[in-house]
Protein backbone atom coordinates (compact mmCIF):
# COMPACT_ATOMS: atom_id res chain seq x y z
CA UNK A 1 0.00 0.00 0.00
CA UNK A 2 1.68 3.34 -1.09
CA UNK A 3 2.55 5.81 1.80
CA UNK A 4 1.69 8.78 -0.24
CA UNK A 5 -1.39 10.57 -0.21
CA UNK A 6 -1.60 11.08 -4.01
CA UNK A 7 -0.28 7.45 -4.60
CA UNK A 8 -3.70 6.59 -2.49
CA UNK A 9 -5.62 8.22 -4.21
CA UNK A 10 -4.24 7.25 -7.54
CA UNK A 11 -4.94 3.43 -6.51
CA UNK A 12 -8.42 4.50 -5.56
CA UNK A 13 -9.26 5.73 -8.71
CA UNK A 14 -7.52 3.33 -11.05
CA UNK A 15 -9.36 0.45 -9.24
CA UNK A 16 -13.02 2.68 -9.48
CA UNK A 17 -11.62 2.48 -13.16
CA UNK A 18 -10.56 -1.10 -13.96
CA UNK A 19 -13.95 -2.15 -12.89
CA UNK A 20 -15.99 0.46 -15.16
CA UNK A 21 -13.50 -0.71 -17.64
CA UNK A 22 -13.98 -4.28 -17.09
CA UNK A 23 -17.77 -3.67 -16.84
CA UNK A 24 -18.06 -1.97 -19.42
CA UNK A 25 -16.33 -4.60 -21.61
CA UNK A 26 -17.61 -7.83 -20.78
CA UNK A 27 -21.50 -5.86 -21.51
CA UNK A 28 -19.66 -5.53 -25.27
CA UNK A 29 -19.03 -8.51 -25.70
CA UNK A 30 -22.09 -10.21 -24.46
CA UNK A 31 -24.18 -7.62 -27.35
CA UNK A 32 -21.58 -8.71 -29.99
CA UNK A 33 -21.93 -12.60 -28.91
CA UNK A 34 -25.90 -12.07 -29.01
CA UNK A 35 -25.67 -10.73 -32.45
CA UNK A 36 -23.73 -13.78 -33.47
CA UNK A 37 -25.88 -15.75 -31.98
CA UNK A 38 -28.69 -14.44 -33.71
CA UNK A 39 -27.53 -14.44 -37.19
CA UNK A 40 -26.72 -18.27 -36.51
CA UNK A 41 -30.07 -18.94 -35.35
CA UNK A 42 -31.03 -17.22 -38.50
CA UNK A 43 -33.40 -14.90 -37.13
CA UNK A 44 -32.89 -12.00 -39.88
CA UNK A 45 -35.02 -9.23 -37.72
CA UNK A 46 -33.03 -10.33 -34.15
CA UNK A 47 -30.10 -10.33 -35.62
CA UNK A 48 -30.91 -6.54 -37.01
CA UNK A 49 -32.04 -5.34 -33.83
CA UNK A 50 -28.57 -6.94 -31.98
CA UNK A 51 -26.35 -5.77 -34.76
CA UNK A 52 -27.83 -1.83 -33.84
CA UNK A 53 -27.10 -2.68 -30.38
CA UNK A 54 -23.80 -4.24 -30.68
CA UNK A 55 -22.64 -1.55 -33.11
CA UNK A 56 -23.85 1.57 -30.15
CA UNK A 57 -21.69 -0.39 -27.83
CA UNK A 58 -18.78 -0.58 -30.16
CA UNK A 59 -18.84 3.04 -31.18
CA UNK A 60 -19.40 3.79 -26.93
CA UNK A 61 -15.72 1.74 -26.45
CA UNK A 62 -13.89 3.41 -29.12
CA UNK A 63 -14.71 6.61 -27.51
CA UNK A 64 -14.01 5.56 -24.05
CA UNK A 65 -11.16 4.07 -25.17
CA UNK A 66 -11.81 0.56 -24.26
CA UNK A 67 -10.63 -0.80 -27.83
CA UNK A 68 -9.53 0.42 -30.84
CA UNK A 69 -11.17 2.03 -33.43
CA UNK A 70 -10.00 -0.20 -36.28
CA UNK A 71 -10.83 -3.17 -33.90
CA UNK A 72 -14.37 -1.80 -33.32
CA UNK A 73 -14.62 -1.39 -37.42
CA UNK A 74 -13.41 -4.94 -37.77
CA UNK A 75 -15.87 -6.62 -35.74
CA UNK A 76 -18.93 -4.40 -37.10
CA UNK A 77 -17.76 -5.20 -40.67
CA UNK A 78 -17.66 -8.92 -39.68
CA UNK A 79 -21.51 -8.88 -37.92
CA UNK A 80 -22.59 -6.62 -41.33
CA UNK A 81 -21.25 -8.94 -43.65
CA UNK A 82 -23.09 -12.21 -41.57
CA UNK A 83 -25.99 -10.29 -41.58
CA UNK A 84 -26.22 -9.53 -45.51
CA UNK A 85 -25.61 -13.02 -46.01
CA UNK A 86 -28.06 -14.04 -43.99
CA UNK A 87 -30.80 -11.62 -45.61
CA UNK A 88 -29.92 -12.76 -48.87
CA UNK A 89 -30.25 -16.22 -48.04
CA UNK A 90 -33.81 -15.75 -46.99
Amino acid sequence: MPNIKSAVKRVKTIEKRRALNASQKSALRTAVKAADQAVVATDVEAAKAALIVATKKLDKAVTKGLIHKNAAARKKSRLAKKLNALSAQA
